[in-house]
C-alpha cells in the first residue's frame, strides 16, 4: 500500500478542515505546460527518480538497501499524493512527489535527472478540502475558489500557494478518485 502524507487534523469548519502537516522533503520538476499536461509531462522523470534513476549516496533508511557505490541506484518507495503548484514563472507547474516520511535532504539520493530537485518544505498549517472527480483545471479550480472563500469566511489568511493534490493512478474511475485543494494559512 502506498504511504500517505502524514498530517493531524486541527480543526473542521464549514467545506474544509484545518490540518498540521510536518516538515517533510519532496522531489520536485517544474514543467512549463498547461494544468492537465503538466503533471503528465513530470511524471516521468519524477517516478523514474523513485524507481532508481539516483546517485545512492547516502541511504535511505530501512526502505532500501545501503548502496556502497555512488553509481549505484535505490528504488524510493511511492508515496501519495502527488502534488501540483504555480511555478514562479507564468504558465510553470511544480509537480511534487513527496518523499517517505522521515526522509530528509541529506539521506535521500541525487536525481541524475538535474531537472528533478529535492527540497525541504517546512512545516505548514493549512487548510484542505477533499473531493472525488476528474483531475481537470476545471475541477480542481472551483474547489479552490470555494476553499479561498471558506478560509477567509472563517477569519484565517492565506499564505503561500494553493497546491493541487492527486491520490489515485490514472486508471482508478474517475468518480472514486481522492483528490485534495490544500492552502496554506497563517499559524
Amino acid at each position: 500500500m502506498t504511504e500517505q502524507q502524514p498530517y493531524r487534523v486541527v480543526s473542521r469548519h464549514p467545506g474544509f478542515e484545518l490540518r498540521r502537516y510536518a516538515a517533510h522533503v519532496v522531489a520536485e520538476m517544474e514543467v512549463q505546460a498547461s494544468f492537465t499536461r503538466a503533471p503528465i509531462e513530470a511524471f516521468r522523470p519524477l517516478a523514474a527518480y523513485i524507481g532508481g534513476a539516483n546517485r545512492a549516496r547516502h541511504p535511505i533508511g530501512t526502505t532500501a538497501p545501503v548502496a556502497p557505490e555512488p553509481a549505484a541506484t535505490q528504488k524510493i518507495p511511492m508515496t501519495a499524493p502527488v502534488v501540483q503548484e504555480e511555478g514562479e514563472r507564468p504558465g510553470a507547474y511544480l509537480v511534487q512527489f513527496v518523499m517517505p516520511a522521515g526522509s530528509t535532504a541529506a539521506t535521500l539520493p541525487e536525481p541524475v535527472d538535474a531537472r528533478v530537485r529535492i527540497r525541504e518544505v517546512p512545516a505548514m498549517l493549512a487548510a484542505a478540502m477533499r473531493f472525488t472527480g476528474r483531475w481537470t483545471e476545471k475541477s480542481f479550480g472551483q474547489r479552490a475558489t470555494a476553499l479561498g472563500r471558506a478560509v477567509t469566511a472563517t477569519g484565517l489568511q492565506p499564505t503561500g500557494a494553493i497546491r493541487y493534490a492527486r491520490f489515485d493512478p490514472p486508471w482508478k474511475p474517475w468518480f472514486l478518485r481522492r483528490n485534495e485543494v490544500v492552502l496554506p494559512v497563517v499559524e
